[in-house]
């Protein structure tokens, strides 16, 4: 049971002699020794020590300050603070309706609409409906499992440290490492969970058990950091740098390869972009040229602003191996100890900690068992590749507007201007409601994609949902987008400096540019969304 303290006990501790105590929010802190590394310095500590700091503490703090430093500074809570409530009893649950299996899917679609338990904070639309007590055809209680168990390793092991980790430009090999020992990795390649290439499973859900939904909800409480670079960081040149190699690499490559990626031991990404050639794919110039011997592939060119690349092992490539356009396009995985790959980090706007990389083949031989698919039909493999790319973007920005927004409930409801608080003016409800809906809207549109994907093998969707989903990613980058600028609108001046309350919106507007442009720009997006939907449904027998 946690220690009780008076506020007379805590005010006789308010000189170094005596140990610097402090209150946030009724519970009672010990900074005496962490004094000299208090960022503010001494004076400031010293200043409120023996007193009620909360007001001095959130004025140029957020939460994850408070969760990195609990553990180690608090000592107790005041005999007035009231102990939480205990989480009422769930009402019994209707048993629901078994889902029909899917002959095209390598996944069942969850198929129940019984609501799962209230979780989180409850903020209205901080968190998807279903968190919310909400019915959902989608999610069932092995979701709600793995967002518990997701919420908590994030919550505990990444959110307090995603600050130093931008700022330092690197997250820490060993959380990487706890991604492939949790069976993550091995969950987020948006296809069947590959049992035989790992040991390692998800605590909370069985390889079996596992479809796109939990792929999706575990992508969702990643981006609840509120960190581009940390998600790309984790999920970046993996979520789309390895599904080509396991889907359409020979069977004796990925049996080599696969087994070190999914343990968090090796890394890989996908080079694909050039300087001079971007979402114009087809134009790329990388070349490569068949050895006298025809024993290997010899790479030539160079490859721009590849997410992961300075810390991979592997590279998935797109080369260009035959004529000019998209029939002379194929892809390769490069390993790095072959020889002759070089990169250098990229300093960019935003996603810091992304490892962002420019590299250079030079006569770098690649064995011709590392081709992926056919010779010169690569663009088959790089077209199906983006759907899944562009998914996992739309659902990194829907859940980064939520962060926006719901940072700024939070504060509103705190911030005081003309003698009342933000959440009491209009103005601000205004902007407020306009983030909602944009969310709302863009989530439950990105749900009935998913919906879609897990009911269709990867070709069909390739046809079928390619326009769907890159409008569904402009969609997504332009609420992103909105609600970063609203939020920072909220925060004002919080939210123009690094760090404090406002570090989380800062930092979200600094990666907007990130998701606007990769995977396609939200202009090239939305006119694919229209040529490629129109071109498919009158294959279907569209009446104009």
């Amino acid at each position: 049971m946690s220690k009780t303290f008076t506020k007379d006990d805590v005010a006789s501790h308010s000189k170094a002699a005596d140990g610097l105590w402090i209150i946030v929010d009724e519970d009672v802190y010990d900074v005496t020794k962490f004094q000299d590394e208090h960022p503010g310095g001494k004076k400031i500590l010293q200043r409120v020590a023996g007193k009620d700091a909360s007001k001095q503490f959130w004025k140029y703090h957020n939460e994850s300050i408070l969760k990195k430093y609990k553990g180690q500074l608090q000592i107790g809570s005041l005999d007035t603070k009231k102990a939480a409530a205990p989480a009422p009893a769930a009402a019994p649950k209707k048993a629901a309706p078994k889902p029909a299996a899917s002959s095209s899917s390598d996944v069942t679609p969850a198929a129940t609409a019984a609501p799962q338990d209230p979780f989180g904070e409850l903020i209205p639309f901080s968190d998807p409906s279903w968190y919310q007590g909400y019915a959902s055809p989608y999610f069932n209680e092995s979701h709600a499992a793995l967002r518990e168990e997701a919420r908590s390793w994030v919550e505990s092991e990444i959110e307090p440290y995603v600050t130093e980790w931008d700022e330092a430009k690197e997250v820490p090999a060993h959380i990487y490492k706890q991604m492939g020992e949790r069976g993550y990795l091995a969950g987020l390649m948006g296809m069947k969970f590959p049992q035989q290439h790992t040991p390692y499973r998800v605590e909370s859900v069985g390889p079996d058990r596992w479809d796109l939904f939990h792929e999706m909800l575990l992508t969702d409480e990643l981006s609840r950091a509120g960190s581009g670079g940390l998600v790309w960081n984790l999920l970046g040149g993996f979520g789309i740098g390895c599904p080509p190699m396991a889907k359409f690499g020979k069977k004796e490559l990925v049996d080599r390869i696969l087994p070190g990626i999914l343990a968090g031991d090796k890394r890989i990404c996908l080079a694909i972009t050039e300087p001079d050639a971007g979402s114009d794919v087809a134009n790329l110039t990388c070349e490569a040229k068949l050895s006298e011997d025809g024993k290997h592939y010899i790479v030539n060119g160079e490859k721009k602003w590849i997410t992961n690349g300075i810390w991979a092992d592997y590279f998935t490539t797109a080369v260009r191996t035959g004529e000019p356009g998209m029939n002379g396009v194929s892809v390769l995985l490069i390993e790095r100890e072959a020889g002759g790959v070089s990169t250098r980090r990229m300093d960019c706007q935003g996603v810091w900690s992304s490892g962002t990389t420019y590299i250079t083949f030079e006569d770098v031989k690649v064995p011709v068992e590392n081709l992926i698919g056919k010779e010169n039909q690569g663009f088959k493999v790089i077209m199906t590749n983006f759907n899944h790319e562009r998914i996992g973007i739309v659902i990194q920005c829907v859940r980064f507007a939520r962060v926006c927004y719901e940072e700024s409930v939070k504060y509103a409801h705190k911030r005081k201007t003309f003698g009342k608080r933000l959440i009491d003016h209009p103005v601000i409800r205004m902007k407020l409601a306009h983030m909602a809906r944009q969310i709302e809207a863009t989530y439950n549109w990105l749900e009935n994609i998913i919906f879609q994907c897990q009911c269709m093998e990867d070709t069909e969707a390739m046809l079928k949902l390619g326009g769907a989903i890159a409008g569904l990613k402009a969609q997504a980058t332009t609420t992103f987008e909105f609600c970063a600028r609203e939020a920072s609108q909220i925060f004002g001046g919080l939210s123009y400096s690094r760090g404090g309350q406002g570090g989380k919106v800062e930092r979200l507007y600094r990666d907007v540019r990130a998701y606007a442009i990769p995977g396609g720009s939200e202009e090239i997006m939305l006119d694919l969304s229209m040529r490629q939907s129109l071109r498919v449904h009158g294959m279907f027998g569209m009446k104009l």
